[in-house]
């Protein structure tokens, strides 16, 4: 098996901790919709964690909060959330990193996002990685009848892509060849 120089395990857990963010950052702004209500587990040891001495001795390895009636400040930032919280009638404030995250669960939805503890995701710098070779065109095969000749002019898929159109037929030869598949022939009729 190749090594995997780019770390996919570690862009999907990271990809997976914004969903996090960003459902927190909605219940900063609105409050929590409906009936939802979250289950957030994470390392009391791990980098960045802020609990007090109190809490952090009872719970040495990991604790799970509940965001659903009582809890007050959430502040929600780009690397971690701070939100207070009452541990028997003692009002207290955390400051979670995603980093340290280990699960999420909306019960009301039965959504669930689980992590691995043994997985550093702090060390992943995504700026480092070799920048990525850029990729042929791909063509469709057996997609289409039609000739080349008979296919409609193409157009640009979005307005402000970053794409390069070819200048002239001879660029376009140059660069390859794309078919345009539609998906309505592979959708299922109702």
């Amino acid at each position: 098996m190749a090594e995997d120089i780019i770390r996919y395990d570690i862009l999907v857990q990271n990809a997976l901790r914004s969903v996090i963010r960003k459902v927190l950052l909605e219940v900063e702004k609105t409050g929590l919709p409906g009936n939802h209500h979250f289950f957030v587990t994470f390392s009391t040891t791990a980098t960045g964690v802020k609990v007090s001495p109190r809490v952090r001795e009872q719970y040495p390895d990991q604790m799970t909060i509940v965001l659903q009636h009582q809890f007050w400040d959430l502040e929600v930032g780009e690397t971690g959330f701070g939100i207070g919280l009452s541990f028997s009638d003692v009002p207290e404030k955390l400051y979670v990193p995603y980093a340290a995250v280990r699960g999420f669960y909306d019960p009301s939805v039965n959504f669930e996002l689980e992590f691995d503890p043994d997985e550093q995701v702090d060390d992943l710098d995504v700026d480092a990685l070799p920048a990525p070779k850029p990729v042929p065109a791909l063509t469709a095969v057996g997609a289409s009848d039609t000739k080349q000749d008979d296919a409609p002019e193409k157009e640009p898929v979005a307005e402000n892509a970053d794409v390069e159109m070819p200048e002239s037929a001879d660029d376009d030869e140059a660069a390859g060849t794309a078919d345009v598949v539609s998906l309505d022939a592979f959708r299922k009729k109702k």
